[in-house]
């Protein structure tokens, strides 16, 4: 994500840099909505509370990132924002899911319910970074997780868990244009997927962690810094 943002808002055209964003940068957002959902699914006894705090980081970014030059006059709004109103959809999706196996719940709440979150997601997906296919990535990952961690190993069960994860291979696909971008992109998605499917395992456990702080703070105070040089280089 870094190396992104420096190569796109700082790097001069001299040095050639563009295919940055085509390639690593690309495996940034799949990454962080893998990871959102991740803890959704399974760290967090509140995910909308850390939907909030999502939130927050977002709105820390928001000045920052606005002052980042643009082809575009368009409003729009950063990944936080993305990935917090992503993680309430997969919130509402799993709540959606048992309520339909309800019979008390009336049929024209759930119209209303639908035909609001559909509105919502459409609005939102024009101002936010990924557009529509972002917003639905984690409710994808958290539909794809939850198969994948409740599946045996069994004639049944392996091939019901590998077509959850279609509609995240689906939405992928649609999140880029360019067939490096789409590479990257598809290619973070079926790692997260794996892991998810018990790889994780096999992976040893970081000696280091980044601190809690640095890492709250690092998407705002890296469009910060990136904010400074450009004002003291003149180009904002």
């Amino acid at each position: 994500m870094t190396l992104d943002h420096v190569a796109r808002y700082v790097a001069p055209e001299a040095w050639q840099m563009s295919w940055v964003g085509s390639s690593v940068g690309r495996i940034a957002f799949p990454l962080f909505a893998g990871m959102v959902a991740w803890h959704a699914c399974f760290n967090t006894r509140n995910p909308l509370r850390y939907a909030r705090r999502i939130l927050v980081i977002g709105l820390v970014a928001q000045l920052p990132y606005m002052l980042m030059p643009r082809s575009s006059d368009a409003l729009i709004i950063n990944i936080c924002f993305t990935l917090s109103l992503g993680l309430v959809g997969g919130v509402w999706l799993s709540g959606l899911g048992q309520r339909l196996r309800q019979e008390s719940t009336a049929v024209w709440r759930l119209g209303a319910e639908i035909a609001t979150a559909v509105m919502v997601w459409w609005l939102a997906g024009t101002l936010t970074e990924y557009g529509h296919p972002g917003l639905l990535l984690i409710p994808a990952y958290m539909l794809a997780m939850q198969r994948l961690h409740r599946t045996d190993v069994t004639r049944d069960g392996v091939p019901v868990a590998a077509l959850s994860c279609l509609p995240v291979l689906i939405i992928g696909g649609f999140m880029n244009s360019s067939l490096m971008a789409k590479s990257f992109t598809l290619g973070t998605c079926v790692l997260v997927l794996l892991l998810a499917a018990g790889t994780h395992r096999h992976i040893p456990e970081m000696i280091w962690q980044m601190p809690r702080r640095l890492w709250l703070s690092w998407y705002p105070g890296h469009f910060a810094v990136i904010a400074l040089w450009l004002f003291l280089s003149g180009n904002i």
